[in-house]
């Protein structure tokens, strides 16, 4: 256990030290290549045009530094223990593993890449309403996704899991739903991360809790390669919030966001902790119900509830500082983020 401890510190400290010198670099590239933000002007959303048209011309991809970095650590250290096999420290650094850690990775690279062909086609402005994809594209991307993941789950040739953990209930067999639930939690939690990358450093420090709490309870579960891995996100994000934090001097793009959230999702299902995962990701389903509601309300009234969605626009449009509404939301996604661990805790002892 103290050997797995060390393993997983030491992770998240190189992690971070990867992306801090790797962020240099990647900055440099994104100002050569002219990869800057463009801000769309709608109609529709004319407090967003208004309040973040200052922002256009700031570089975007800069999410590349975060899974970038996980990526290049968890195959360095498989090469080094492959390398130096026999040398105990080298043996334990590897966190690739068949059933902990190979779906997460894929999961984490192919959404990257898809994510990285958004911002490249919203950077050129190639595609509908001022570049990009349409949101149906990526639902069903992210559908895609999603169905490779629950058939990875599901099939007796790999995993074969399908059962539910419902706190203080135990383990539930759900058979073929499995499969469904599967598909939604990969949809939701990928909508939900990139309506939250709205301000600066906000979806960077709510995934930073919530991949911290699920680290935890892979700890608890004995799946440190998944720990560790959690570790390495966590130190990538803080490298990267170095510089994202308000004023940002780069955003995260749809290719840190969709990484992010389809691998968070992902974690959660290995974990079997899918129905904490509103606790962990607290703020980002507060972000997403607020923009089904307003779609709904509209719809119902011909009027909005909020002046702008996702919700913390709404805040801005009301005078509240971009940083603060940051902070206070951060805040909020610690709380929750504590609370659904100590639930998992004390779920554990009935």
């Amino acid at each position: 256990m103290v050997i797995e401890a060390i393993k997983i510190l030491f992770v998240s400290i190189f992690s971070f030290i990867v992306a801090i010198l790797l962020t240099p670099v990647m900055m440099k590239a994104l100002l050569r290549f002219g990869i800057k933000k463009q801000i769309r002007t709608s109609e529709s959303a004319p407090i967003f045009s208004a309040l973040h048209s200052k922002k256009a011309g700031t570089p975007t991809m800069g999410g590349i530094i975060i899974w970038g970095t996980v990526l290049f650590v968890a195959v360095l250290m498989a090469a080094l223990s492959n390398i130096f096999s026999g040398i105990g420290v080298f043996d334990h650094l590897n966190f690739i593993s068949r059933s902990e850690t190979y779906l997460p990775l894929a999961a984490m690279v192919f959404a990257a890449l898809f994510g990285l062909i958004d911002d490249i086609l919203g950077v050129f402005r190639i595609g509908p309403k001022g570049g990009g994809l349409a949101i149906k594209h990526k639902l069903i991307v992210y559908a895609l996704l999603g169905s490779l993941g629950a058939w990875w789950f599901y099939s007796p040739t790999h995993l074969d899991w399908h059962v539910l953990t419902i706190p203080f209930l135990g383990n539930i067999d759900i058979g073929a739903w499995y499969i469904p639930i599967f598909m939604f939690i990969i949809i939701a939690s990928a909508f939900s991360a990139n309506e939250t990358d709205g301000l600066d450093g906000l979806l960077g420090g709510v995934s930073m809790f919530a991949f911290g709490a699920l680290g935890v309870i892979a700890i608890v579960l004995g799946r440190f390669d998944l720990a560790a891995m959690c570790g390495a996100i966590v130190g990538a994000l803080l490298a990267f919030l170095w510089n994202n934090v308000f004023p940002a001097k780069f955003f995260m793009g749809d290719t840190g966001s969709m990484a992010l959230g389809i691998t968070m999702g992902v974690i959660a299902m290995l974990t079997n902790t899918t129905l904490l995962l509103p606790f962990f990701a607290a703020v980002m389903v507060i972000e997403s119900l607020s923009v089904i509601v307003q779609k709904i309300y509209k719809k119902m009234t011909g009027k909005k509830l909020f002046l702008s969605t996702p919700i913390h626009h709404h805040f801005e449009a009301k005078g509240m500082p971009e940083s603060q509404i940051t902070m206070r939301l951060w805040i909020i996604s610690w709380m929750f983020a504590g609370l659904g661990v100590i639930v998992f805790f004390l779920s554990r002892l009935v």
